[in-house]
Formats: C-alpha cells, sequence, structure tokens
C-alpha cells in the first residue's frame, strides 16, 4: 500500500524551505503551544501558509485540525498579511 501510495505522489513539486517558513513556524509553534515531539506539525502548517495553499488535510485533530488552532493562525496571520490555510479533515473536505 506505500508503494501505491508514493506512486501516486511521484509527480507532485516538492515545495522548497526557507528562511520566513522556518520562522513562521517557529511563531505558530510557540502560539499554538505544540509539543516538541509534534513540532513538525508547525512546519505543514507554515508551508501551507506561505504557498498561499487553499486547504490543509489532516486527521490531526489535536496540532492540525481544531477551531482553537484556526482561531490563533488566522490571528497571527492577520497581523502580518499572511494567508491562513481551512484546516480540515479529509472527510469534511468531501463532505462525506
Amino acid at each position: 500500500m506505500a508503494q501505491i501510495r508514493l506512486a501516486a505522489v511521484a509527480d507532485f513539486p516538492v515545495l522548497k524551505l526557507n528562511r520566513e517558513i522556518y520562522q513562521l513556524a517557529q511563531q505558530y509553534f510557540a502560539a499554538v503551544n505544540i509539543p516538541e515531539k509534534s513540532k513538525i506539525d508547525a512546519f505543514h502548517l507554515a508551508v501551507a501558509a506561505w504557498y498561499g495553499m487553499d486547504y490543509v488535510l489532516s486527521w490531526n485533530c489535536k496540532h492540525i485540525v481544531s477551531g482553537r488552532v484556526q482561531k490563533i493562525l488566522q490571528d497571527l496571520n492577520a497581523k502580518t498579511g499572511m494567508h491562513t490555510p481551512i484546516m480540515c479533515t479529509p472527510e469534511e473536505l468531501m463532505e462525506v
């Protein structure tokens, strides 16, 4: 199954990280109060915001898909004019 999933995304572009994304991720990490072991979640959110993605899909309802996190990111991003993607589960996006 893993090979099938990898093949399905093989042609997807890989988004580059930059200093601004790292700084944004650090802000998100501190503001959302994500545990150190889950710090990568802040980077997922920062990459999505930096590249202006419409959605972040995740089943991680503790550190990513929650109204609390959405509000914190909206407030932070509004101060800098940064886009805030909609964070939801795949089922929510598909209206299942």
